[in-house]
């Protein structure tokens, strides 16, 4: 009956996406000949704006309750003492302590922990190494239960590690009152927690990119190197805003998740245009999984997303309108995306392929004979001039049997142009965008010229290069670009067992309805770009293979969360056949709302995962346990 009831769930999920993606209204629209489209209704004028834009602040208020809840401690020690070959005696004002908590700052080292009586002679009480997982966290130690200690002295035996906070607890957990020779040990004892957890200390990759926003507002070279600087620049923003605290370093991250949402909204109204399809998306971008959980974690992935939200955006608006406000916009955003991680470049290699073709077609649109065929892909949304019959005759007679008209040479000029505009905003903009995100470098160098200077990110380019090339270590959740694509193995951030027979985890995976329901919707995609030249089919499937493409090249050691990027274009595929039952099925909502609605409640009920919630281990794993290589 446990594995009926384990796998009840997971059926009925099936049985659902195949229901939905095998109805007669599917098959009608996406698979057989199309019928004319019919026009959405229109809205009440300003009255409809206003409720439009109330329902997506709503949305996005519900979300950032969700999001910013339980993100974190505002508290936590901000001061920090380098120890590097220093001693200090701490004297205890009560009983001899039970547990001692260390509070490890950056950089690595090593300590002895001493007790004494008398102040004079001392015995070992504890050892504590400070690696580079330890960074930014709290630590327990327990000392032996016959411990009687009125003075203890901490000595640094190797490195220059920095210390934020030491503190003793007593038998009944509360610290006990201590004076230490360096103040800043013990000059935030209210930041003492019973135990180490999320929300006091960093979990996964947040040690490596934390740190090194902190060594950036400090001028210190910077332990992670490994990606480029303006992700960490960006964190940093929230340490400087709200602290050094678990909610300042993962502030920045959140509310760039929590912006995803309007940013998604229009993109999905550009589009699609309406209100129901982009408000539909925009939810099912609000309760995937890989969002919400990506976004609460200080790493890098957020920003990267965030802006290949606004160069797609921007490029859409430009093949759409011949806009080339738009297009230095998408430029600007590309810049941005990829001085925070390269992953935005592979977005940027989607983007030169939209604009490839989107010029492609404008060039076949002056072939006498395209004029008679489909739409090319990529063309743009604006209609024609109206012509006189009179005058179409007259050009017609006039028009040249063989030989190119002078529109092609205007066209041409008008390319090349254009040719140059784009070096200007996607080549040197972004350059340039590059090189001022490595200014932290410089003032930590110090680069003493420009030439130092350029040769210093020269070095880091070649760096980032071997290294990620050179990522082979096993790792028990790393996975590969096919089983992302499946959804069947995530990868697990934080897990913690209680003694109550509960668990908090923090794992990071796509919603199965967005995951599972955007790959079936990518085939539609496919046949309509394909065999119906719908350009915006192209323009969604072309963003997603740049994401996922270049992962399937790649050998190095690769985990869930390289999907995220992707997810966006998924969900992009989820609303576009969304669309196509809209315009052709007056009940698309028959269809598309339960859709949304299953979505909402996959992420109501795996929330706990998710988001680091006590849940009892043995319901969770009935309940969220689909799959065997599910840690849930």
């Amino acid at each position: 009956m446990k594995i009926l009831a384990q796998y009840a769930l997971p059926v009925a999920a099936a049985l659902l996406l195949i229901a939905f993606f095998t109805g007669l209204p599917y098959l009608k629209v996406c698979l057989l000949p199309g019928e004319e489209p019919l026009p959405e209704r229109p809205g009440a004028g300003g009255a409809a704006r206003r409720r439009e834009c109330l329902a997506l602040a709503l949305l996005t208020l519900v979300y950032a309750a969700a999001a910013f809840t339980n993100l974190g401690n505002t508290s936590s020690p901000e001061t920090f003492e380098s120890m590097g070959g220093k001693s200090a005696l701490i004297h205890l004002e009560g009983p001899s302590p039970s547990r001692i908590l260390l509070y490890a700052g950056v950089s690595t080292g090593a300590y002895d922990i001493e007790y004494s009586e008398d102040g004079e002679t001392f015995l070992p009480a504890s050892a504590f190494q400070q690696d580079y997982v330890a960074v930014l966290k709290w630590h327990v130690l327990t000392p032996e239960p016959d411990l009687r200690a009125r003075v203890v002295r901490l000595t640094c035996t190797e490195g220059n590690p920095y210390l934020g906070e030491i503190a003793f607890l007593d038998q009944s957990g509360d610290p006990i009152p201590v004076v230490s020779e360096l103040p800043a040990l013990c000059d935030e004892q209210g930041t003492v927690p019973a135990s180490q957890n999320y929300k006091n200390s960093t979990y996964f990759d947040e040690i490596y990119h934390v740190r090194t926003a902190w060594e950036h507002l400090h001028n210190i070279w910077p332990y992670e190197i490994s990606h480029p600087p303006l992700g960490k620049l960006i964190l940093s923003l929230g340490i400087t805003l709200l602290g050094m605290t678990p909610f300042g370093w993962r502030f920045m991250g959140t509310l760039f998740g929590v912006l995803m949402l309007p940013v998604m909204y229009l993109l999905l109204k550009r589009i699609f245009g309406g209100r129901a399809v982009p408000f539909l998306g925009t939810l099912l971008f609000a309760t995937d999984f890989m969002h919400y959980t990506q976004t609460r974690i200080a790493t890098i992935d957020t920003y990267a997303v965030f802006f290949i939200l606004w160069m797609y955006l921007f490029m859409y608006v430009y093949v759409s309108r011949e806009d080339k406000r738009a297009l230095a916009l998408s430029g600007l955003f590309f810049g941005l995306g990829a001085a925070s991680k390269w992953t935005c470049i592979y977005a940027g290699a989607g983007l030169a392929v939209i604009w490839a073709l989107h010029w492609a077609g404008r060039f076949l649109a002056l072939r006498p004979a395209a004029a008679e065929e489909a739409e090319p892909i990529l063309t743009t949304d604006t209609e024609p001039v109206p012509v006189s019959e009179t005058d179409a005759a007259a050009g017609a007679a006039s028009a040249p049997a063989v030989e190119p008209g002078p529109d092609v040479w205007e066209l041409l000029h008008s390319f090349f142009g254009n040719c140059l505009f784009c070096v200007v905003f996607f080549v040197l903009l972004p350059l340039l965008i590059y090189l001022l995100a490595y200014i932290p470098y410089g003032k930590a160098m110090p680069a003493h010229s420009l030439g130092e200077y350029l040769r210093m990110v020269w070095d880091n380019q070649t760096f980032m290069f071997t290294y990620h090339a050179g990522v082979h270590a096993e790792h028990p959740y790393s996975s590969r670009w096919y089983q992302w694509v499946l959804n069947i193995r995530p990868i697990l951030y934080y897990l913690e067992y209680f003694d109550d027979g509960t668990r908090s985890s923090i794992c990071a995976f796509l919603n199965p309805a967005v995951c599972w329901g955007g790959l079936l919707s990518l085939f539609v995609l496919v046949y309509t770009a394909l065999f119906r030249r719908d350009r915006k089919a192209a323009f969604i499937l072309l963003g997603y293979l740049a994401q996922l493409l270049p992962w399937v090249f790649i050998t190095r050691t690769t985990f869930e969360y390289h999907y995220f990027p992707s997810s966006v274009f998924l969900i992009l595929a989820i609303c576009y056949v969304f669309r196509l039952m809209q315009l052709n099925k007056p009940t698309w909502a028959r269809y598309a709302v339960p859709f949304a609605v299953v979505n909402v409640l996959l992420f109501c009920l795996f929330f706990p995962a998710l988001g680091g919630l006590p849940v009892d281990n043995a319901l969770a794993s009935r309940l969220m346990g689909w799959l065997p290589t599910w840690p849930l």
